[in-house]
Order: structure tokens, then sequence, then C-alpha cells
């Protein structure tokens, strides 16, 4: 279970969300090679594991593409360039992750 940032009478149905992660990528610790190709979204007791394609930017941060979306991450120990479009697996903290409601 993540954080809902909207209006909670409005928290069910479905929604177009932005993600917002709080917790920044630690290569080795909280993130690491996938063990599979393919996007992936769970959530393990308090833990959210994300699998994605890993895609380093120039201003030292980091987007993991989860299917058609994208999830930003500031990178708290550097990344091997040779990683930059690898599937990764991250897992974080679930409250630390929010998701934020909006409108095209």
């Amino acid at each position: 279970m993540v954080l809902w940032g909207g209006d909670p009478r409005e928290a069910d149905g479905q929604h177009l969300v932005e993600w917002t992660v709080d917790e920044d990528i630690h290569w080795g610790q909280n993130t690491g090679p996938a063990s599979s190709v393919g996007p992936e979204l769970r959530q393990e007791a308090h833990q959210v594991i994300m699998s994605g394609l890993l895609h380093l930017t120039d201003d030292g941060a980091a987007c993991l593409q989860l299917g058609h979306w994208s999830v930003l991450f500031d990178l708290a120990s550097p990344v091997p360039d040779s990683l930059d479009g690898s599937w990764v697996q991250i897992s974080v903290g679930s409250a630390s992750v929010s998701v934020y409601p909006f409108r095209i």
C-alpha cells in the first residue's frame, strides 16, 4: 500500500497518477539487476518492488521505465554507465511511495 496524494473521497476507481518515490537508488543495496526481463510492480510486506529499464540522465539522476510510465530517482551511489538501458529491480519502503492523481 502506498500513500494517496489526492482527495481521500476520490481514491476509489481508476486514475492516471504521478509517482513520487522519496528514496534514492543505492546500487547494490536497494537496487540491482532484475532477475527477469519485463516491467513489474508488486508489494512484499512493507516494500514496493519495481522492475524496469534503467535510464541514466545527464544530470546525475535515473529514470526507471515501467512499461508506459517512468519514475524518476536520485542516485545516492554511482551506477555503472554500462547498466544504462538494462533491466533492474528497485526495492523501496512503501511509506516512501506516493501517487497523485492528475487529469490530462
